[in-house]
């Protein structure tokens, strides 16, 4: 295969998802600072159960505030940390609300009972009555462990995915219970004109990135682009391809390597949002992807007519030479996972080396493209077909393959258990972790 000399692509000195993160740390940090501050300053009562209560409850309401900016799906930190690591991050903050609230309203609680002399019970119960707020509280609380119950890994395996979602969204019934306790009982809340603004500012930041990210932009982008069908190509028997096309899309800030939800409106579909990523690199007019027939959504595809109207939200998705650190690339792909390998090749310069793993030769989707683009591209392409056993990504098949992996950079793209395999292989290669890029196109919120 010839060659064709490319100019190496730039490389990052500190890596995107670095900057992104430690913003977040930092600024997660400075908060817990003030909070604190204003915690001291609003002065602490005789009871220190009561004491330990407020500031749990305050630092469980930041963090309530924080889950929010990390499911606004804000594209500079969608761009840069990637959804699937926002789910990680959303899911560990959950737990941590959870767990922050149910401390702060055991502590009040026994705090409140010990200065009475009432039993626990009675005493949340008197708190109900008579004080502004703590009746929405408790509703507010009961609402966060019922969606931690939910989410915990044993019911999230068998509840549908419609099902847990659906009970999901009463966090946001949850948050506004909250917030409004806050403000009717809060003394670190009220104790200064400059708290108050302060607490004001945070939830308005948090529910406004809520607000810009999950609503304004995605209705802005659609009546800007007008999204609509214009075919739908048959790749093999269960795959099929939809190519989508509208006004200015030039001025789309997609990637290759990206995913959008995309919601076709037809009489019956028109309410499901299925995520696939970009199987093609975008021109500037026209936006392709390419599904399997895995559910009724995917299968669907197939009898979907040009000039079907589409509302599409994204781009999202950290799955992008954004992140590259290295000149040369690796992208390993297994079965439909190929679709965002295909756009990436289509946008890397410098040599790459593309590994495509299916069960047999028919399974190979896209896989003419893939070598016409290797062609025009230098790059070496490497079908490699048969059962999973033996593995044919193992550390020494790799190492076969690309001499050099630890130099590359790799994007990985599969199955959940191909991806966790060939991660493990990375590892025993010691391939860094800097250089690996992959993405599960898991949702946050």
């Amino acid at each position: 295969m010839t060659t064709l000399q490319t100019r190496p692509a730039p490389v990052t000195s500190i890596p995107p998802r670095v900057v992104a993160r430690t913003g977040l740390y930092a600024l997660l940090a400075a908060n817990a600072a003030v909070v604190a501050w204003f915690f001291v300053q609003a002065g602490f009562a005789s009871n220190p159960l009561i004491v330990f209560g407020r500031l749990a409850g305050l630092y469980g309401a930041l963090l309530m505030a924080f889950q929010l900016l990390l499911v606004a799906r804000m594209p500079w930190l969608d761009r840069r940390i990637g959804m699937d690591r926002l789910t990680s991050w959303h899911r560990r903050t959950g737990f941590g609300i959870l767990w922050t609230l149910l401390t702060h309203a055991v502590f009040i609680t026994f705090g409140y009972a010990e200065a009475s002399s009432m039993d626990p019970v009675n005493q949340l119960v008197n708190l109900a009555e008579t004080t502004e707020g703590v009746l929405r509280a408790i509703v507010a609380l009961a609402l966060i462990v019922v969606v931690g119950a939910v989410s915990g890994r044993w019911a999230r395996r068998r509840l549908a995915y419609e099902t847990w979602h659906f009970i999901h969204l009463y966090t946001y019934v949850a948050v506004v219970l909250a917030f409004t306790h806050q403000v009717a009982v809060g003394t670190t809340f009220t104790s200064s004109p400059a708290a108050t603004t302060y607490w004001y500012t945070v939830w308005g930041v948090a529910l406004g990135s809520v607000v810009l990210g999950r609503m304004v932009l995605p209705l802005w982008r659609n009546l800007r682009h007008r999204l609509r069908v214009s075919a739908v190509v048959p790749e093999s028997d269960d795959v099929v391809s939809v190519y989508v096309t509208g006004r200015d899309l030039d001025r789309l800030p997609a990637r290759a390597g990206q995913f959008f939800l995309w919601r076709f409106l037809t009489k019956d579909r028109w309410w499901q949002a299925n995520p696939f990523s970009l199987s093609a690199a975008p021109d500037g007019r026209t936006l392709r992807l390419t599904a399997k027939a895995a559910g009724a959504g995917s299968a669907a595809l197939r009898h979907i007519k040009p000039g079907t109207r589409v509302f599409a939200e994204g781009p999202y998705g950290a799955f992008t030479t954004l992140h590259r650190s290295r000149p040369q690339s690796v992208l390993i792909a297994g079965g439909v996972g190929v679709t965002p390998i295909r756009a990436l090749l289509e946008d890397l310069t410098g040599h790459a080396v593309v590994i495509y793993r299916v069960s047999s030769d028919r399974d190979a989707v896209l896989y003419d493209e893939l070598c016409d683009l290797a062609l025009t591209k230098g790059a070496e392409l490497h079908l490699v077909t048969g059962s999973i056993v033996p593995d044919k990504l193992a550390p020494r098949e790799l190492a076969r393959l690309v001499p050099d992996i630890g130099d590359r950079d790799v994007f990985l793209c599969g199955p959940p258990g191909m991806m966790t395999a060939v991660l493990r292989s990375l590892g025993d290669l010691g391939v860094p972790k800097r250089q690996i890029h992959f993405e599960r196109f898991s949702l946050a919120g």
